[in-house]
């Protein structure tokens, strides 16, 4: 079964990347240095370029906006889980059903270095082309894999010797606190539930983000950030930046 890849990042990272592609459609007429990349690494690869009128396009993306560039691709595949236990960091995922928070995080996770994400066969979204659009390509550079149950998964990182960080508004210690083991796999909850008390058991280490405002908590994906980036500062940098 293909899949449909639409906007200029997503497709232009999916070539970068050099995803197997089944043809690349791009709007009559229209012209930019971001689109000419695309088409220059579609005839360096040789995938099939097509000019199409923008209806066509239109329709090809399901009303998703386009950018003028559409990529048929195959299917996404999820990575074997057993394969991720020799990474550094782990993202792991306890519900994450919004499409656009799962995006927001795959690209956030790859910002940060991370090596993976993972998430649950039920309750969390599928990569699913929202969820490609959001990640902006990162999803091309990040691998994903699912697993059945979250609690097993985190009990077979911990005998890889895997440090487990939960992130909970009812950890006993501050993120900034935090000095990560390495290594590491953080757990984020799902959006307005949190971690599950099962999964909850299985941390090392449950963190939070302390809230000076009225609510309690914030957006999964905006906490994944915080949480991350600060994991990366302390990792340091000089491996991404030389």
């Amino acid at each position: 079964m293909s899949r449909v890849l639409a906007g200029i990042h997503a497709v232009r990272e999916a070539l970068r990347a050099q995803r197997p592609l089944d043809r690349v459609l791009v709007t009559k007429g229209a012209s930019s240095p971001r689109l000419q990349e695309i088409i220059e690494l579609c005839r360096e690869q040789s995938i099939p370029l097509r000019f199409e009128p923008r209806e066509t396009l239109d329709r090809a993306s399901n009303g998703v906006p386009h950018q003028n560039v559409v990529a048929l691709s195959a299917a996404h595949s999820y990575t074997e889980f057993e394969n991720l236990l020799g990474a550094e960091m782990l993202v792991i995922l306890d519900g994450v059903e919004d499409p656009h928070n799962l995006g927001a995080i795959i690209r956030t996770a790859h910002a940060a270095g991370a090596s993976a994400v993972v998430v649950p066969e039920r309750r969390s979204a599928s990569l699913t082309q929202t969820v490609e659009r959001v990640a902006a390509g990162a999803l091309a550079h990040l691998p994903v894999a699912r697993v059945g149950n979250v609690s097993q998964a985190l009990e077979t990182l911990k005998k890889a010797g895997f440090w487990i960080y939960g992130l909970d508004e009812r950890g006993s210690e501050i993120y900034e606190q935090v000095d990560y083991g390495s290594p590491a796999a953080i757990v984020l909850g799902g959006e307005g539930k949190g971690l599950h008390q099962n999964v909850r058991r299985h941390c090392d280490l449950l963190v939070r983000i302390p809230m000076a405002g009225a609510v309690s908590s914030l957006n999964v994906s905006v906490a994944a950030g915080i949480v991350l980036f600060d994991w990366r500062r302390k990792r340091g940098w000089r491996e991404f930046n030389g």
